[in-house]
């Protein structure tokens, strides 16, 4: 495989609350992807361990960070960001939450982006109309976009499941669906939540707080197909079996794919 990628983080979305929001655009994402409405985060269901997971498809137990404040591993390994740009491959990323940066080693990221979210309105879709003006520019290998405005300004300003929450839901598959029209064509999406919420809270091993939505879009995929037992750590491997890059010994996880 030799294909480009570009994985969202919809920080802190819920399966009720893509179902919820309204969102047109939603329904035809489940027509055009494998996916599943019952995804599993990590424990603890915490943006900072939930996106290192993500990327080094090992369990916070395994790469010690359990809070949002960064520690260094005590046993590092590559990650995807690293041996993507070992292969040669070219990556990009776009957050509006600062630690994010911290789950991929500098150098492995050609272009990187950062709006700070209360700094900036609607911070989700300033960092989609930079990642849609790289594309115009460039092609990427791999790009990484990270959506924070449905955990912050949603989930914990107003609480889950808020009229509020869900405007911020919507708005994200707003952006997710200007990057499909753009990039679908030429791009594998990859589209997950790192973890839930309830309340005006998450990190609890509840449900509310540990499933999580995950599409998986393009030509390498099944289109309409239910996925079952898929969690964060399937990331970055299913990423590796796209791009055709070497996967690490000590990840955990499993490819996703159409078979």
């Amino acid at each position: 495989m030799d294909e480009k990628v570009i994985l969202i983080s919809i920080d802190g979305c819920r399966p009720d609350g893509a179902l919820n929001c309204g969102h047109p655009f939603l329904q035809e994402l489940m027509a055009k992807s494998s996916y599943t409405l019952q995804g599993s985060s990590m424990h603890p269901p915490v943006t900072l361990p939930c996106h290192t997971s993500m990327f080094y498809s090992i369990p916070p137990l395994r790469h010690g960070i359990l809070t949002n404040t960064y520690t260094p591993p005590v046993r590092p390994i590559n990650g995807i960001a690293e041996q993507l740009a070992a292969a040669g491959k070219v990556c990009a990323a776009f957050h509006n939450w600062e630690p994010i940066r911290h789950i991929w080693q500098s150098e492995s990221m050609k272009y990187t982006a950062y709006v700070n979210a209360y700094q900036e309105e609607n911070s989700d879709s300033l960092l989609t109309d930079m990642l849609l003006a790289l594309l115009s520019r460039k092609k990427p290998d791999f790009l990484f976009l990270h959506l924070v405005e449905t955990d912050e300004k949603g989930g914990h300003d107003y609480g889950w499941m808020s009229q509020q929450y869900l405007a911020q839901v919507y708005n994200a598959f707003s952006c997710v669906e200007r990057i499909y029209r753009a990039a679908g064509g030429e791009y594998q999406l990859i589209i997950t939540a790192d973890h839930g919420g309830h309340d005006r809270n998450h990190g609890e091993d509840c449900p509310e707080d540990m499933t999580i939505p995950m599409f998986f879009t393009g030509n390498c995929f099944q289109q309409g197909r239910q996925l079952e037992k898929v969690d964060l750590l399937d990331l970055a491997p299913t990423i590796a079996w796209l791009t055709g890059v070497p996967s690490v010994r000590e990840w955990e996880g499993h490819v996703v794919s159409h078979l």
